[in-house]
């Protein structure tokens, strides 16, 4: 990726076996998409920075330098910007440029503890920074971002909820079924159950939705993908609602001891893992969202959270 200055200096920012490595397009704020290199947690970032002095021109300079940084940005009541890594480089000692020069740069082995993120009011974001100082004039800087993927053989455990259950570090179980309940007393009383609260990105969400009492005339029911930032603390909390995919499960009245199959598959949809305080800064969840709507319009629904984690990069 090469960034050019007008005048007097060209940069370019290399990492090693860029063109090489998985990427991940993902949309800049402005609506484009931007084609990222993907990075995990733990591995080493290298690459090179060249400078270019214009022909015949001679660049003073105060030293050069390139760090690796980790920020979060929030925006309430502005944009509020918070470094949780920050690794720096020398790469020049302060002289002069007079054509261009290349130096190498190493940064091994770096944790990175969350995964990088764009939401509608919180961004992690991890990028390599340039900084050129100069006596008689402003700093140049550019910026190279990556994207940083955590990868989960097993998902974040979920806090304790009453009922508990223990397995055996070599012993094979079944997964609890988790089992959400919709209903008005004597009127209606649904059961939506799926195999587990806890799935990967390209996971498939299996169950079954069972009528056992019926005496309101339901015109249809929706199922849906709920993915909820919040951002901040009270009292200046935002909390962001986006809907990933909303779909019409039955149409018209069902009977008491019906049964729908529900089979939904992850792996189609823009979705996020769950992000718990990140930080103290924000937290991204995601939610199934039952709802049902009479021939009054009148609508009865339940929410019930899904842990979602990554597996692998693909």
């Amino acid at each position: 990726m090469s960034i050019f200055f007008k005048a007097p200096l060209d940069v370019e920012i290399r990492l090693h076996n860029e063109e090489k490595r998985k990427h991940v397009d993902v949309k800049a704020p402005q609506g484009r998409l931007e084609r990222l290199p993907i990075y995990q947690d733990g591995e080493t970032v290298k690459g090179t920075v060249t400078l270019r002095a214009k022909e015949g021109r001679r660049i003073p300079h105060n030293g050069v330098k390139v760090q690796l940084l980790g920020t979060i940005e929030t925006h309430i009541d502005g944009v509020n910007s918070d470094n949780f890594l920050s690794l720096a480089t020398e790469l020049a000692a302060p002289g002069q440029l007079t054509h261009h020069e290349t130096y190498p740069f190493e940064f091994k082995n770096v944790e990175k503890q969350y995964e990088s993120y764009r939401g509608k009011n919180a961004r992690l974001r991890y990028f390599l920074k340039v900084t050129v100082s100069r006596k008689s004039s402003n700093e140049i800087t550019r910026e190279k971002e990556l994207w940083v993927y955590q990868i989960s053989s097993l998902p974040t455990p979920q806090p304790s909820s009453g009922a508990s259950s223990s397995n055996g570090k070599n012993k094979a179980t079944a997964p609890s079924t988790v089992k959400m309940d919709v209903g008005i007393e004597d009127c209606l009383h649904i059961e939506f159950e799926y195999s587990k609260s806890r799935f990967s990105l390209k996971d498939v969400i299996i169950g079954r939705i069972y009528f056992l009492l019926v005496r309101l005339k339901i015109k249809h029911m929706e199922l849906s993908l709920i993915r909820r930032e919040t951002v901040g603390a009270p009292p200046n909390q935002i909390v962001d609602s986006q809907t990933v995919v909303r779909f019409e499960i039955m149409d018209g009245a069902p009977v008491k001891g019906e049964t729908i199959p529900i089979r939904l598959f992850l792996g189609g949809y823009d979705l996020t893992p769950t992000y718990r305080d990140v930080n103290k800064k924000f937290s991204t969840r995601t939610y199934l969202s039952l709802v049902l709507i009479d021939e009054d319009a009148r609508r009865y629904f339940k929410q019930s959270e899904i842990i979602l984690y990554r597996s692998s990069i693909s």
